[in-house]
């Protein structure tokens, strides 16, 4: 099946409701502010465009704007339908294209094989939140139960924080799918958010169109293996909701007032923290992240590097099991929200996980480690992925 055109009419067409008015009633308070970020995505194009004019001998960059957009045009890409109210992220050069694309992108076989998870994810989630609900955590009684079972609890709570976001994201890639938006041929070798990395040339005829292979990699915005069992805390964020760390990667961090990796990254997600609202859980979660990041890049620089293959690869074992508890820590002030609730959970499991964070940064450094920025590619290519596993392939590979 392929759309019968790339868009539905001209631009204005794909007006809808303001999506300020809708976003805080939408069922999964996915919290996403689209508008926002494509149109600081596009004012950074229309600068980057006006100083290639002037550079007239360096050839422009794939995915580059073609002109810059008129007012109806910049209010038709910021409120297209496609997307509005989850996501994911997209450039206006992703818009264009699909106003602009031809009737041979095939859609429906993309969507059902994208969609053949989510029922499954589904059930996974209902049935989790209904043996362990949120709620049980902010009562009294919860606290009088053994040290185990309230460790034990946060792994449920983000097993199902992740089910119902695994729904809600394939949901919206489908939503893409189903219009034809986001198709390029795999040889672009499109990234999450960016778009096309490589020249793509338009099919000459019919024939080579209709042969032309396509993905939707422009338009995913998670990748539930990858973040089920990356290794590292790192890679785990690349992989949820990866059309927005694409965004944040490139105007966020890349502009940070810091050079250090993990400093860079406490500016991003200090900004993500706010993106998302201003409950004291948000920011508590999130600023974690930094302390994670700096202990595990101490670690396998003093400590996996000196180690022999086979205890690296029990090593990562260890660190893999320790991120998911670093996330399902972090999980807890995430959808606990308030200072109240989010402290009187971590402090009945004695803050462990920046305990442990801690520690490991101690030890990390008197081993001679350093941060992420100073390790080996080599290193970071070895962590990756889980021992028995293959290698993650090249075109799945976000930027550093």
């Amino acid at each position: 099946m392929g759309s019968s055109r790339g868009g539905c009419g001209p631009d204005p067409a794909h007006l809808w409701a303001p999506h300020s008015a809708l976003a805080g009633h939408h069922p999964w308070h996915l919290d996403h502010h689209g508008d926002l970020a494509q149109l600081v995505s596009l004012a950074s194009e229309v600068q980057e465009l006006r100083a290639q004019k002037e550079d007239l001998p360096k050839p422009p960059p794939v995915g580059q704007l073609l002109a810059v957009p008129s007012l109806p045009q910049m209010l038709s890409y910021s409120y297209c339908y496609v997307g509005l109210l989850t996501g994911p992220f997209y450039r206006y050069r992703t818009y264009h294209d699909w106003l602009h694309q031809g009737p041979a992108v095939p859609s429906l076989e993309p969507l059902l094989l994208r969609a053949r998870p989510a029922p499954l994810f589904g059930l996974l989630f209902l049935l989790s939140s209904w043996l362990f609900p949120l709620e049980a955590v902010r009562e009294d009684a919860f606290y009088s139960r053994s040290l185990a079972f309230r460790l034990f609890y946060m792994v449920p709570v983000f097993f199902a924080f992740r089910m119902r976001f695994y729904v809600a994201w394939i949901a919206a890639e489908c939503d893409c799918i189903a219009a034809g938006f986001g198709a390029y041929p795999v040889g672009a070798k499109s990234r999450a958010g960016g778009g096309p990395t490589q020249p793509y040339p338009a099919p000459d005829s019919p024939e080579a169109g209709a042969a032309t292979r396509y993905d939707y990699e422009t338009i995913r915005n998670i990748d539930c293996h990858g973040t089920d069992f990356c290794v590292r805390v790192r890679d785990g964020m690349r992989y949820w909701n990866m059309t927005v760390q694409w965004w944040l990667a490139q105007y966020v961090y890349k502009s940070a007032p810091a050079r250090s990796y993990v400093l860079r990254s406490a500016w991003t997600m200090l900004l993500s923290a706010y993106w998302h609202g201003i409950h004291p859980g948000y920011y508590l979660s999130f600023l974690t992240i930094p302390l994670c990041l700096a202990a595990e890049g101490c670690l396998e620089s003093g400590l996996r590097s000196r180690l022999s293959p086979q205890a690296q690869q029990a090593w990562d074992w260890a660190h893999w099991f320790l991120k998911m508890r670093a996330y399902d820590y972090m999980c807890m002030g995430f959808v606990l929200l308030s200072l109240q609730d989010t402290l009187r959970y971590w402090a009945s499991i004695y803050f462990c996980i920046h305990l442990l964070a801690l520690a490991g940064l101690g030890l990390g450094l008197a081993l001679g480690g350093g941060g992420p920025g100073r390790r080996g590619r080599g290193a970071r290519a070895e962590a990756k992925t889980p021992p028995d596993k293959p290698p993650t392939p090249p075109d799945k590979l976000r930027e550093e």
